[in-house]
């Protein structure tokens, strides 16, 4: 099946579940894409009891297609754009540190906790696996998934303070995750194995993808930034800030820099207030504005719609589906106690909201980001097992935390505080 044909059913897929959804379940659009791309699944499935001619053309098609090559060269670029461009700069300013503990030193928690967790957890099972293999589990399921926080946090009432730190800590640890997971990856292959400067290698290398990664994306929004001031054209200026995303993502990884890094920072940069009132009209803001929304919808759909697709390429089993199960208590708790300190280090400078630690926990949530790394272990760093519990914990995190996580911070902090935080003034 050629390129146009595959990408021709998924967006019709991803129309007509999109249709049903805002027609009929009126969930959010992630999690209802998801949801009834994975109940199209079961019916595929079932469907194949009877006659499989329908179940083998689906499960041929969606082989073809390179989930974590799509995601992670193709989609991501331009979904952390957009979401960066519409977060609130100023919020964003002002919750800076915690942010930047929460993206870095956290994530690097979590890799570890998760890791010697499931390590246990699998051993305990009978399955052999290496620690620095689940090391590679820790780091890739510990970022939380700016696309999945982005579209589901927008309607879940949680105050801007809040919400603040958990989108600006998706953004950000988003890029961070993958470096420490390419890191990982690459001492598990040996890369560089029994040499004196292995330490100092994977830091420059991590500092280099990492603060390259940043410097890059203030470079880019800054470049776009002196574009568009001096223009007035909104065709044009539309333009330019694709060719930001599509030109810097590229470049970076030419690089070896954090592009998913670069195009937060640029986003951030473009979408900043005073950056929008010194370099576009208000006809320009507004296309520029509706354009991203646009791309942002789509490519949402498109990803939420695939995740649920993948259940149709993989080898299910009953050993690795009870510790994915497991594991998303695991994950859970390795998270709650990544964010333990940092939240008591920075509560009582920052005003943090009440349950702040507890609230992030479980608004953390996992996404495609998480099922594309897992996509791209090699065989042998026990690619299967851990394919299996990233999916079971993702669903999971999309479907029951994504529909909860409104409610279960109203409970916590009371509706006077989610009221509050309705109220104030975002982007």
């Amino acid at each position: 099946m050629d390129l146009f044909t595959i990408s021709s059913i998924v967006i019709v897929l991803s129309a007509l579940f999109g249709y049903i959804n805002v027609r009929f379940l009126k969930l959010p659009n992630t999690i209802g894409l998801m949801l009834i791309a994975i109940v199209f699944t079961l019916i595929l499935f079932a469907s194949s009891l009877v006659d499989s001619t329908v179940y083998d053309a689906a499960e041929k098609m969606v082989a073809q297609i390179p989930f974590d090559h799509v995601l992670l060269d193709i989609l991501l670029g331009f979904l952390l754009f957009a979401g960066a461009m519409h977060t609130n700069f100023d919020q964003l300013r002002v919750q800076r540190w915690p942010i930047l503990v929460f993206s870095t030193l956290g994530v690097v928690a979590s890799t570890f906790i998760t890791g010697g967790f499931v390590f246990y957890l699998l051993q305990f099972m009978g399955m052999s696996v290496p620690f620095i293999h689940c090391l590679l589990f820790g780091a890739l399921i510990s970022p939380t998934d700016p696309i999945a926080v982005l579209g589901i946090l927008k309607k879940a009432g949680v105050p801007k303070k809040l919400e603040t730190k958990i989108v600006g800590e998706s953004l950000f640890n988003d890029g961070v995750g993958v470096v420490v997971f390419l890191t990982i990856l690459g001492i598990a292959q040996g890369s560089g194995h029994g040499s004196e400067g292995d330490a100092f290698n994977i830091a420059r290398l991590f500092g280099q993808e990492v603060l390259g990664g940043i410097a890059m994306g203030g470079i880019l929004g800054y470049g776009t930034f002196l574009l568009l001031r001096s223009i007035d054209d909104y065709d044009i200026e539309v333009m330019i800030t694709l060719a930001c995303v599509m030109g810097g993502y590229s470049l970076a990884h030419y690089l070896h820099l954090s592009a998913p890094l670069a195009m937060v920072v640029a986003g951030l940069v473009v979408g900043n207030d005073t950056v929008r009132g010194t370099s576009m009209s208000d006809i320009t803001e507004q296309y520029v504005d509706k354009f991203w929304e646009l791309i942002d919808m789509l490519l949402n759909a498109i990803l939420f719609v695939l995740i649920g697709l993948e259940m149709l390429i993989l080898t299910f089993n009953g050993k690795y589906i009870m510790a994915g199960l497991i594991c998303i208590v695991l994950v859970l708790f390795a998270r709650y106690l990544s964010l333990f300190i940092p939240v008591k280090l920075f509560s009582k400078k920052l005003e943090f909201i009440p349950h702040t630690d507890k609230i992030m926990t479980w608004g953390g949530l996992r996404g495609g980001i998480s099922i594309a790394l897992a996509l791209s272990l090699p065989d042998e760093m026990s690619r299967d097992i851990f394919i299996i519990i990233t999916y079971v914990v993702v669903v999971f995190s999309i479907l029951v935390q994504g529909l909860t996580i409104g409610k279960f911070a109203t409970r916590l902090i009371g509706e006077e505080h989610m009221t509050n935080g309705a109220d104030e003034h975002g982007h």
